[in-house]
């Protein structure tokens, strides 16, 4: 069997670090592997219009820059296909199919959809298509024959639900589907950035959130903002790391030789957390120090976003080209799925047949 990625984002707005540290970091140490036959990167506009349909055009102004970030970060499209989800339209038919398999019920107990639900304030008014989203990730998922999904550790509950809808269809149907796994980061304090306010979830919508296209003067000033330890009110303080988004950065950021570059006085995390916890450590020297820790990260990352956007054209062309290999590749499952299920009335003159 094909070792396949297939993963994504909604183009609601540029990216940000939260969605580098819990996904694309890991996708492109992935992509770079070789350890996988192909890989698909999704713009989930479709997806994206489930909650924004009165807004189409915040989400079509999105694609390209969700391109660009991709592409700044290191996705490299001779290695795998980036696509537009819209443009796929075997995603929407076997979407379908699968809500015949799937109880309003389960979908109701699906706890990043309530989460969600809760988040958008849609409480009665809740648009269908954002409901059944599991549904149509499945269809995604399983239309590329997936093995593994790099995502956020809160999407574990989507993917549950995917393999659900797997089990069923091939219970129904005969073994036709792929079962996926989720392939989480392997650093444990990169699975979920809190917000820069301290809020549990880094968000566009919240605007708590450091881009990565932001500017170095932007992330400073973003980085000295941060949220620590509200009873730390003087350097002689002892102050407290769980909970301290700082930390919490440096945890997921550090690097081996980051204090023999920016903070040589001390020789790893583990002592700066000791020295800031017993009092005599100031929250703005661990803020440089983060902020130097983030700038060496995203400088190449932000570079490499300029360029790609003085060649718009071969962007789109990318896209463009992505989207006709991943429509080839789903329509060679929705074919399958139809066999399957016996409605490939035309094929071979099936319909004749008992």
């Amino acid at each position: 069997m094909k070792k396949i990625i297939l993963t994504g984002d909604r183009p609601t707005g540029r990216l940000h670090i939260g969605h580098y540290v819990g996904s694309l970091a890991e996708r492109v140490k992935l992509q770079n592997s070789g350890a996988f036959d192909e890989m698909y990167f999704m713009i989930a506009d479709a997806q994206a219009l489930t909650d924004n349909a009165d807004n189409p055009e915040k989400v079509r102004q999105n694609i390209m820059q969700v391109a660009l970030d991709y592409l700044a970060v290191g996705i490299d499209p001779t290695k795998s296909t980036i696509f537009i989800q819209s443009q796929i339209p075997a995603l929407t038919e076997l979407t379908v199919y699968y809500m015949n398999i799937v109880t309003v019920s389960r979908v109701q107990r699906n706890p990043t959809v309530k989460a969600e639900i809760q988040q958008k304030n849609f409480e009665s008014s809740i648009p269908v298509g954002f409901f059944c989203y599991p549904i149509s990730q499945a269809a995604d998922i399983t239309a590329f024959h997936a093995t593994s999904v790099p995502v956020g550790e809160d999407q574990e509950p989507m993917m549950e639900q995917c393999r659900e809808i797997v089990h069923k269809f091939n219970e129904i149907y005969g073994e036709v589907l792929t079962e996926p796994v989720t392939y989480l980061s392997t650093n444990k304090a990169r699975l979920r950035l809190p917000g820069l306010d301290g809020k549990a979830k880094m968000s566009k919508s919240l605007g708590n959130c450091i881009y990565l296209s932001d500017d170095e003067e932007t992330i400073k000033q973003k980085v000295m903002s941060m949220y620590t330890d509200p009873t730390h009110l003087k350097v002689s303080d002892p102050g407290h790391i769980e909970g301290n988004t700082v930390f919490t950065y440096l945890d997921a950021f550090v690097k081996e030789d980051s204090f023999e570059k920016y903070l040589p006085e001390y020789k790893n995390l583990d002592e700066l957390k000791a020295h800031y916890e017993r009092g005599g450590l100031g929250d703005v020297k661990i803020k440089k120090f983060l902020n130097c820790v983030l700038q060496e990260e995203l400088q190449p990352i932000r570079e490499r976003r300029q360029m790609w956007e003085q060649r718009l054209p071969e962007v789109y062309e990318i896209l463009k080209k992505g989207s006709q290999v991943a429509a080839d590749k789903a329509n060679k499952t929705l074919n399958e799925v139809k066999a399957a299920m016996r409605i490939d009335y035309f094929t071979n003159e099936n319909l004749l047949k008992k």
